[in-house]
C-alpha cells in the first residue's frame, strides 16, 4: 500500500469510512465481509496508507459495489458527461497498474475503464470480484495474457475477451512493454 496518483486519497479513505458507518458496520464487520484485517482497514480510513487494487476490490465487494462504482463515489457524480481531463485516475501501489474511469454513473448500467499495466506485472481478482457484473476487456496496445478460472487467454492488440462465469482472474502482462486495455462492464 502506498499513494494515490491525485489527492483522492483522503476522499477515498473518508468513502470507506462513510460506507462503512451507513451499513453500521464495525472495522470487524467489514474485516470478516471483506478478507481485509482490521488493521488495514483502519490505516485505510485514517489515509495512512493507500490500497491495493486487490483490497478495494474486496472492499467494494463487501459493500456490494464495483470498483468503479466505490471509486466513483468517493470521487462525486461528475454528470453524463466525461471529460478527459476530469476523469480520475488511480495507480495500483503494488503493481504501478494506472486505472483510469472513463464512464460511471450510479443511474447507468455500462462502465468503461481504461487500464496501462507495466510490463512483467499483473494483478489477481477473487471470483467474487465478478459476482454482479458482466465484463468485455479489449486490448489497445501490447500484450495480455488473462487466467480466467482454470482458462488461460492469450490477447493482443485489438483483441476483445468477454468473460464467462465469476472465476478467480489473473490479468498479467508477461511482455516487455506496458500493455494498455478498456474494460466494459455492465451491472447485473
Amino acid at each position: 500500500m502506498d499513494t494515490l496518483v491525485d489527492d483522492s486519497s483522503a476522499k477515498l479513505a473518508r468513502r470507506i469510512q462513510l460506507e462503512r458507518d451507513a451499513r453500521g458496520w464495525s472495522l470487524a464487520d467489514l474485516a470478516e465481509r471483506s478478507g481485509v484485517s482490521k488493521a488495514a482497514i483502519s490505516k485505510i480510513e485514517r489515509a495512512e496508507v493507500s490500497p491495493t487494487a486487490v483490497i478495494l476490490v474486496r472492499l467494494a465487494t463487501a459493500f456490494d459495489l464495483t470498483l468503479a462504482g466505490l471509486l466513483l463515489r468517493a470521487e462525486g457524480d461528475a454528470g453524463r458527461l466525461s471529460r478527459a481531463d476530469e476523469q480520475p485516475t488511480w495507480r495500483d501501489p503494488d503493481t504501478g497498474y494506472v486505472r483510469r474511469q472513463i464512464y460511471n454513473r450510479p443511474d447507468h448500467p455500462l462502465e468503461l475503464v481504461q487500464v496501462e499495466l507495466p510490463p512483467g506485472r499483473q494483478v489477481e481478482f477473487p471470483a467474487s470480484a465478478y459476482a454482479r457484473i458482466r465484463q468485455a476487456l479489449w486490448v489497445t496496445d501490447g500484450e495480455l495474457v488473462i487466467h480466467e478460472g482454470t482458462e488461460r487467454h492469450v490477447l493482443q492488440a485489438g483483441d476483445c475477451l468477454g468473460f464467462g462465469p465469476p472465476a478467480p482472474v489473473v490479468i498479467a502482462n508477461q511482455s516487455t512493454r506496458p500493455c494498455a486495455y478498456v474494460v466494459a462492464l455492465v451491472r447485473n
